[in-house]
Order: structure tokens, then C-alpha cells, then sequence
């Protein structure tokens, strides 16, 4: 059997590239869909930190919660099975800001922004497409190295991503969290995901969710976790085994040739001059 063609796996909306996993009935539609005050939204640019931040987070409730699969993750049927949920719902999404159902902006739901630094994103999500069977074929590093840097990838622009966010870093229904703080610090992380959400936690809990939440513990939990393999929060795949690679910070050194650090650098430079944000993060311990 032949390989699905770029034109099966990628289609285009608003500009943006997304798998057909994404339908574009239901990209159409999420304008309307009908959010809910208590709703928690957890963003990210691909290989960001998803998994990891959507364990933690359904760790922080001793009530129940259902953590969704990402909001522009199948069909038209997807907005009403979001609507069933009678529980409060933790909801993912790779979306930029611009494309965010408006509904979650007017009623202020609470928002979680994880960014990991671009270069390691970028490795990370080279391995993805390598070897994810819902995304094109991309033979090598060099070759995914040009398209990411062109934001010729599902999701479009990094750069873009993060910009779009960024331009609400004062609003208060948003937290910035970075992937780095997370490996670096992880129950500063947690303490302050829980004070944002209004949860009271003692620093004894806090300690146990990270015991529980280290990516290496949630990586073998993932490797044998049976009971539901086509449930994930990624929009890009339902194959659980291809979420946890290393995720470690600075991987991307191993990669990038000196000539491409440089022009990664200069387009970053570039694109990033007015980000504050973007000076702080981090590329190596």
C-alpha cells in the first residue's frame, strides 16, 4: 500500500496547515461553539509540553474533571459530544489566539500557554512527523529544518504561534508557563498553576503530583497504559507511544549544524525584536 500523498494528510484553513484529523467543517464551526465559565483551556504550539501540563493539571482536582481530546481534533460531531460533557471540562488546543472560538475570550475562561524554546519544538517535532503515520514524509533534518523555519508545518509558524499569544500576556485569565520551568522546578510550576486556578493544595500534595508527574514517570505510564489508546490530547495522532520522546532541554544541539544556528538566530531575531517574552527562554542547562 502506497503512502497517503501530502494533499490526503494537509489541507489549509485561514492560512494554517492542519492534518485532516482536523475536518474543515469543524474548523468552520468552532466560531459558534458555546464555551462555559468554568472551562480551562490548555494552549500550546505543537511539542510543547501538552501531555505533561494535561497530566498535571487533571492531578489538581479532587473533583471530577474530564480532559477532552483538542478542541479542533475530528468532526462536526465534536462540538456537541463537548456539549454532553456534564463535568467540568479541561480542554486543549494547538490554535493561535486569532482562531480561538470567541466564546472563550467573552466569558474570561481561564487559559494555560505553555511555550518550550523553538529549537528543541523543533526537533521534537521533526522525530513527530518522522514518525507519525497522520503527517507527511519528511526525509530529513535538513529538509524539516527549512519547512519549520518557513512555518510550512500543521499549525503553521511558531513565531506566529507564539506572537499571537503573547499579545495577551497581561490578560488575567491567562498563565504563561515554560516547559524549561517545568524540567527545572517543577512544584514551583505546579504551586503556580494552582493558585491560578484558584485551587488550595498544600506543598505535601504538591509533591506527590510531582512525584507522579515527572516526565519520565508519565512516559512509562503512557508506554503501558492500555485502557484507552485512541484517547489523547494531541491533535496530531492517537497513537499514545509517539508523544513522550526524550523531552529534554537542549537536544536540539545535537541537530542543528552551526550554519543553521545562525540563520535560525538571525530569523528569530528577526521576527522576535518587540517579544519580551521571548528573551526569556531557555535553550541548555
Amino acid at each position: 500500500m502506497s503512502n497517503p500523498s501530502e494533499a490526503e494528510l494537509i489541507h489549509i484553513f485561514k492560512g494554517i496547515p492542519f492534518t485532516t484529523r482536523s475536518s474543515p467543517e469543524l474548523l468552520k464551526s468552532l466560531d459558534t461553539f458555546d464555551a462555559r465559565e468554568d472551562d480551562v483551556l490548555l494552549v500550546s504550539y505543537p511539542k510543547s509540553g501538552t501531555h505533561w501540563l494535561a497530566g498535571v493539571i487533571t492531578k489538581l482536582y479532587n473533583t471530577q474533571v474530564t480532559l477532552t481530546s483538542p478542541i479542533e481534533f475530528g468532526d462536526i460531531s465534536k462540538l456537541e459530544e463537548l456539549n454532553k460533557l456534564s463535568s467540568k471540562r479541561i480542554i486543549p488546543t494547538h490554535l493561535n489566539y486569532k482562531m480561538l472560538p470567541p466564546n472563550f475570550k467573552n466569558k474570561k475562561c481561564k487559559m494555560i500557554y505553555i511555550v518550550r524554546n523553538p529549537k528543541d519544538t523543533a526537533v521534537s517535532m521533526y522525530h513527530y512527523y518522522r514518525d507519525n503515520p497522520n503527517l507527511p514524509t519528511i526525509d530529513t533534518w535538513t529538509a524539516f529544518f527549512d519547512l519549520f523555519l518557513k512555518g510550512d508545518v500543521v499549525c503553521g509558524s511558531w513565531f506566529d504561534h507564539f506572537l499571537s499569544w503573547e499579545e495577551h500576556e497581561n490578560d488575567k485569565n491567562i498563565l504563561f508557563l515554560f516547559y524549561e520551568d517545568m524540567k527545572k522546578d517543577l512544584p514551583k510550576v505546579v504551586k503556580d498553576m494552582s493558585l491560578f486556578l484558584g485551587l488550595n493544595i498544600s506543598d505535601d500534595d504538591i509533591q506527590d503530583i510531582c512525584k507522579k508527574c515527572s516526565f519520565s514517570e508519565m512516559k512509562r505510564d503512557t508506554e503501558k497504559e492500555n485502557s484507552n489508546p485512541s484517547h489523547t490530547v494531541c491533535a496530531l495522532t492517537s497513537n499514545r507511544k509517539l508523544i513522550f520522546r526524550k523531552g529534554t532541554v537542549g537536544d536540539w544541539k545535537n541537530h542543528f549544524t552551526p550554519k543553521q544556528n545562525l540563520r535560525f538566530e538571525e530569523i528569530f531575531n528577526e521576527k522576535m525584536k518587540l517579544s519580551k517574552m521571548a528573551k526569556s527562554l531557555t535553550y541548555e542547562f
